[in-house]
């Protein structure tokens, strides 16, 4: 009877070896248990910065410069409101938004229209035009920002919402561009050689077939430019001088210049544009991953 048992025992291990192994538990090596540890204290160091703000926002300055890492005694949302009030937040916001919004639609139309003809098509200086979005992705803006500077001057444009969103625009494309086109190369030429047999023309085609496949790659890159062009402060610096056209990042600066000694203000402004901006990220994280990773197996 035993020698009967263990053979059923033995044939139902190996008829069955999801079964034979389903009460087990994979064991934890050490290389995760770091891995993870270490994921934790980078995630903990770069945190940690906002985290000090935020609180610091609800302190006076001598709490600040007293105990710089103590909790706040209460939650007063009261210096919010008049560091949004005083210090024009909602003006430099609003020109933010515009700005954003003006580049990051440019970037994605002019994107995938370049992206679509370069994966599309092939056309005698194809590979010249990809270069050249290549060295927009490793010049320096201070490379070319004198020709630009002198060009923006010529054209009457300095001191315009214009000034910032054209070059916005620009150091946005190359990375669109190029990440686009790996979606675009990825797609079957099948499809779209069915389509234009049916007798699609070329925007329909884009239209049509293009955008709606290029709509993970497309929330990458609004992501990506949205975060870049709220946060550029050379250019906002250098071409918007009216106070009434500038942005948040030199509206910021103007503000710390006002109240030099009021950091708590000064922390509750910083605090007030920064965390949309995070929550934005948070909320679309996993559109950004899989816009990274979609197209990277063909």
């Amino acid at each position: 009877m035993s020698i009967d048992a263990s053979n059923k025992q033995s044939d139902s291990a190996r008829t069955h070896p999801a079964k034979h192994h389903a009460g087990r538990r994979t064991p934890l090596r050490i290389t995760d248990v770091l891995f993870t540890a270490a994921l934790i204290v980078i995630a903990v160091v770069f945190f940690f910065p906002m985290l000090w703000m935020v609180f610091s926002s609800f302190k006076t300055n001598s709490a600040i410069f007293a105990t710089p890492f103590a909790l706040p005694t209460e939650i007063d949302f009261g210096r919010w409101v008049e560091a949004f009030e005083v210090g024009h937040i909602g003006q430099y916001a609003l020109n933010s938004v515009i700005v954003t919004g003006a580049s990051v639609l440019a970037i994605l139309l002019l994107g995938a229209a370049a992206a679509f003809s370069f994966s599309r098509y092939r056309f005698r200086g194809r590979n010249l035009f990809m270069g050249l979005l290549a060295l927009g992705l490793l010049l320096p803006l201070q490379s070319y920002f004198i020709a630009q500077s002198t060009m923006f001057t010529q054209l009457a444009i300095t001191d315009t919402r214009w000034a910032l969103i054209i070059p916005y625009t620009a150091m946005g494309l190359p990375l669109a561009v190029y990440l686009l086109k790996v979606y675009l190369d990825a797609v079957p030429d099948e499809l779209f050689e069915a389509a234009r047999i049916d007798g699609a023309s070329d925007l329909r085609i884009f239209g049509s077939i293009a955008l709606p496949l290029l709509r993970p790659g497309l929330a990458t890159v609004a992501i990506f430019s949205a975060l870049s062009s709220w946060n550029e402060f050379l250019l906002a610096l250098l071409y918007i001088q009216d106070d009434a056209l500038k942005t948040i990042p030199t509206g910021l600066l103007a503000f710390s210049s006002r109240y030099v000694t009021d950091y708590g203000l000064l922390f509750s402004a910083l605090s007030i544009v920064t965390l949309p901006m995070i929550v934005i990220y948070i909320v679309f994280n996993k559109q950004i991953v899989e816009g990274i990773t979609a197209g990277s197996v063909k």
